[in-house]
């Protein structure tokens, strides 16, 4: 739920447990914007802490007054429930690999503050005031990458939960701003706080964020090619889309309508190769992976998904598998390879650029010297940013684990799956940056300047302003950094 000042210095989003959407999380993580707490939420939180100990005095609850994982059946004396809490974490802080970036610990801490509020984990409101606290002095626990498998971010939370109890130091921090006060631990509250997936939740909304700047950006670049190479608009009439309404098909093509102008040039040939003949059969796909991950993200973000949940109202616990992230892993798993296959579209594009065939230039866009290469190279550089999306484009689904002595024998790996998401946009971004910096040299060689008015001549001008349009050969290293910052600002066109 966002609320927004006169000025963007003066914004908050409020942590309510029901409304916060992936955008929030991104906005949080990487720009830094403040939180505050919904006062609804914090009472849910209290209420639900208190059921779940009064509940636990009567009948056993798991994590609490039992062990966790095959340990289950092993019970906890009342005397030893805060020591219990303490072993928890301390045995289960036990994450491998490098901290976790910045942005992905703000993202972590985000989200679990925000599923803290929806009331179902028992956990004290502390822990989530501790969070927000951390968030807006810039505190950040450090947490390492390696040790989950898309059941519960188990060793990333408990990092989190000593960090949080004084135990290990916080990381940054604006100078002069105190992290905050140690929260103490009482019983139950160790399971509750690391019952979660914050981690990957958070990741995957990062990742979310990156591949639909760039699935929108992509579609202005294709229109620039096809303005390059004198491509038909026909594969992009309503009437296809509406004989066939898959509606990412649709978006895209009435998308390249508009990026257009609504122009239908005469086109060099009778149809274009499939790069851009297929382009909304192919990049509507993504489009709506995409959306089926913000979809996913959005329950995920508001869940009480903690086992057990807390029913405060029926004065009960309900343990369950609600925790299992296989609907987050295989639309993410989903997404990569739907990124995957306009990626090869874009690489199409590309070798469409380099060829005389289509734009009536010298081959690779090359100066006047005789033997110059042009952009021959951006061609290698696209396909082995290709080839890096092809391997973070394997479904991390089809992993299997099982573990803690066979009682837990299935996970979604959507941890796995998130990181994979993320290196994904990235080879992405390159992939269409190439395309950029060719679509760009071939129109500036042709002479063929789109129409300032079309959303397409405002690209082509943003473009043309950045990129060196320099023809003999040099490195085109800074090109393709150029090309790819670009496209932040072409997703907003």
């Amino acid at each position: 739920m966002r609320a927004e000042g006169s000025f963007m210095r003066l914004r908050t989003i409020t942590l309510d447990g029901a409304r916060i959407g992936p955008a929030d999380i991104v906005d949080i993580a990487r720009d830094g914007v403040p939180v505050r707490l919904a006062a609804d939420g914090l009472l849910r939180a209290a209420a639900a802490c208190t059921a779940a100990g009064e509940i636990a005095r009567r009948r056993p609850v798991y994590g609490r007054t039992t062990g966790v994982g095959a340990n289950r059946t092993q019970d906890v004396a009342a005397a030893e429930g805060d020591a219990h809490g303490l072993r928890l974490l301390r045995s289960h802080a036990g994450g491998a690999g490098g901290p976790v970036p910045a942005e992905q610990a703000r993202a972590m801490m985000a989200v679990r503050a925000n599923q803290i509020m929806a009331g179902g984990a028992g956990l004290r409101p502390a822990f989530a005031e501790a969070l927000a606290v951390a968030l807006n002095s810039g505190h950040l626990p450090q947490v390492h990458e390696i040790g989950a498998v898309g059941t519960g971010d188990l060793t990333a939370l408990a990092e989190t939960g000593l960090t949080l109890i004084g135990e290990r130091p916080w990381t940054g921090g604006r100078p002069g701003v105190p992290p905050p006060a140690p929260v103490a631990l009482a019983a139950g509250d160790a399971l509750a706080l690391c019952s979660s997936s914050a981690l990957t939740i958070g990741q995957a909304a990062l990742a979310w964020s990156q591949a639909t700047t760039l699935l929108r950006a992509t579609p202005v670049v294709a229109a620039l090619t096809l303005l390059a190479v004198d491509g038909g608009t026909e594969p992009y009439d309503a009437r296809v889309h509406a004989a066939r309404p898959h509606p990412g098909a649709v978006a895209v093509a009435a998308e390249m309508r508009r990026l257009l102008g609504g122009a239908a040039p005469v086109p060099a040939r009778v149809q274009d190769p499939f790069g851009l003949r297929c382009l909304p059969q192919v990049h509507g796909p993504a489009v709506e992976a995409a959306a089926s991950v913000e979809r996913v993200l959005g329950v995920e973000i508001n869940a009480a998904a903690e086992n057990p949940l807390v029913d405060a109202a029926g004065g009960t616990v309900l343990h369950h598998g609600g925790f299992h992230q296989a609907s987050l892993g295989l639309a993410l798993d989903h997404l990569r390879v739907a990124l995957l296959h306009t990626a090869h579209l874009s690489a199409a594009r590309l070798a469409a650029l380099v060829e005389p065939a289509f734009t009536g230039l010298r081959p690779f866009l090359a100066g006047p010297a005789a033997g110059s290469s042009g952009v021959m190279i951006l061609e290698y550089t696209a396909n082995a940013a290709l080839a890096e999306l092809r391997g973070a484009a394997s479904p991390a689904a089809l992993g299997h684990a099982v573990l803690s002595r066979g009682v837990e024998e299935h996970a979604s790996f959507a941890a796995q799956s998130a990181r994979q998401t993320l290196r994904a946009a990235a080879s992405y971004r390159l992939v269409v940056a190439c395309e950029l910096v060719a679509s760009v040299r071939a129109l500036r060689l042709r002479g063929a300047v789109p129409a300032a008015a079309t959303p397409a001549g405002e690209a082509y001008a943003r473009a043309a302003a950045r990129l060196d349009p320099r023809e003999e050969d040099r490195p085109l290293t800074p090109d393709i950094d150029t090309a790819a910052a670009l496209l932040e600002s072409f997703a907003t066109l």
